[in-house]
Parts: structure tokens; C-alpha cells; sequence
């Protein structure tokens, strides 16, 4: 807890049996109330090692859904238990677990509605193992959103988020994909919406069993953001979309 707030973990896991609690010891304990883990129908042992895990509240989807379906149960059942702060950690140990203090507390202060952990802030990326290839696809499609957004960030494509409630109640996160693109379509409401959006520098390790998507998969998410950001500029001009990008905090 800050500030009186309740804060949130939220692991949206799938096959992350090796990884699962080594990230769950190394999170705050003293500061996080909570930790959600949902098992996205997972192959290996994942849910019963996350059953295991003191305090972790485990849900199991029955099949597998998607990336984007297992946060919409992240953050649906976080809001449930009373989340203030709500910060989402992968469970394969890339991003640094000890950040969730920093995170939490800008948003639990006030200072922002949202907040990334950065992985191309500083040398972090590159030092962490992330292959080049991924690193210019990152900066490139960076550039692109940068030019066509009212925002300015490091990266848009980083999995460790924090949220404050009041933006969750209000995001139709319902209206995004299930797949992996759901991130970016998030991070682009926050930003139609006028959300205070802030990053933090996150070292990162790209290991043998971390999470990572097929190169097809990737052209297909880079083409995913190309098309998101298209969209947000054609609801901005009232050429539909408006639903899924409304403006001003409508929903």
C-alpha cells in the first residue's frame, strides 16, 4: 500500500512455469497488497505453481485466449479486489520486479494516470540481450507514433505498465484485440483521452525462457501499429473509430 492506495500485480502468464516465481519473490512485498496471476490455458504447470505462491489470487482461463484476453481478466479482476494502482509484470523475468515500487508511487502521488517502464530510456535495452533486429523495428515504429500521436515517448512496445483505477474504468478496453496489439491500442487511448502519460528507465533481460513472439508474428504486430495509429488520426478527423478512441475521458 502507498498512500493509502491498494496497489495491484497483475502477471498475465502463459507457459511461464520457470520463470513464474522467480519474478513473484522479487516484487515488493511490503508495498504490493495483491498479486493476480492468470494462467492464459498454459501447456506446463504455471497455475499450479501460481496457486502455490502466498497470497496470489489464481484464475485459469479454459482455453487460450490471447495476450490482450488475459489483461482484460488482469485488470477486471484487479479492479474487483479494489485496486487504486494496478502495474502489470510479465511473468518471465525480463523486466525488473523491484520497479513496481516507483511506478506504483508516481501514480498512487498523483503525477501520473499511467506510467511505462522504458527499456530504450538509457542502454538498457540493448546491454539487456534485446536482438537488433527488434531494437530498429522499435525505434522505427516509435519514430512513426511519435510523428502521427499528440505524444512523445521512448517506446510504445514495453509490457511493464502501471494504471491508475480511475483510467481502467474508464478505457473501453473491451473494444481492443485479444492478441498481442492490444498494448498499443491501450497505450493509444490513454493517449486520446488526455491521461498524463509518464516513463521510468527499466534495464531488461532478454534470457533463453522469456516470452518472446515469432518473427511473423512481430511483422504482424508492427503492421497491427501502423494500422492503430491510422486509426486514431481517422477518428480524429470523425472518419470512424471514435468509439474505440474517444476523447476527453468520455467513457
Amino acid at each position: 500500500m502507498i498512500k493509502d492506495q491498494t496497489i495491484v500485480v497483475v502477471m498475465p502468464a502463459y507457459n511461464a512455469s520457470s520463470t513464474l516465481e522467480k519474478t513473484f519473490s522479487a516484487l515488493p512485498s511490503k508495498v504490493v497488497d495483491h498479486v493476480i496471476v492468470v494462467d492464459d490455458a498454459s501447456e506446463d504447470n504455471t497455475s499450479e505453481i501460481a496457486a502455490r505462491l502466498p497470497g496470489t489470487h489464481c484464475v485459469t482461463h479454459d482455453s487460450n485466449r490471447g495476450y490482450g484476453a488475459n489483461q482484460k481478466t488482469c485488470y477486471s479482476k484487479a479492479l474487483e479486489l479494489g485496486a487504486d494502482v494496478v502495474v502489470m509484470v510479465h511473468p518471465d523475468y525480463q523486466y525488473d520486479p523491484r520497479l513496481v515500487t516507483a511506478m506504483a508511487s508516481m501514480i498512487a502521488e498523483g503525477v501520473y494516470d499511467a506510467v511505462i517502464a522504458s527499456r530504450i530510456l538509457g542502454t538498457g535495452a540493448i546491454k539487456g540481450g534485446m536482438p537488433l533486429y527488434k531494437y530498429i523495428a522499435n525505434r522505427l515504429l516509435t519514430a512513426y507514433q511519435n510523428i502521427l500521436l499528440p505524444c512523445k515517448l521512448s517506446e510504445y512496445q514495453s509490457g511493464y505498465r502501471a494504471f491508475s483505477r480511475n483510467l481502467l474504468e474508464r478505457l473501453p478496453l473491451e473494444q481492443n484485440s485479444d492478441d498481442f496489439i492490444f498494448d498499443n491500442q491501450m497505450l493509444v487511448q490513454i493517449v486520446a483521452q488526455g491521461y498524463q502519460l509518464g516513463e521510468l528507465s527499466c534495464p531488461t533481460r532478454c534470457l533463453s525462457d522469456s516470452s518472446s513472439i515469432s518473427l511473423l508474428r512481430s511483422i504482424r504486430y508492427g503492421l497491427g501499429v501502423v494500422a492503430v495509429t491510422l486509426q486514431y488520426r481517422l477518428s480524429r478527423l470523425g472518419i470512424g473509430f471514435q468509439s474505440r478512441f474517444p476523447t476527453s475521458k468520455e467513457q
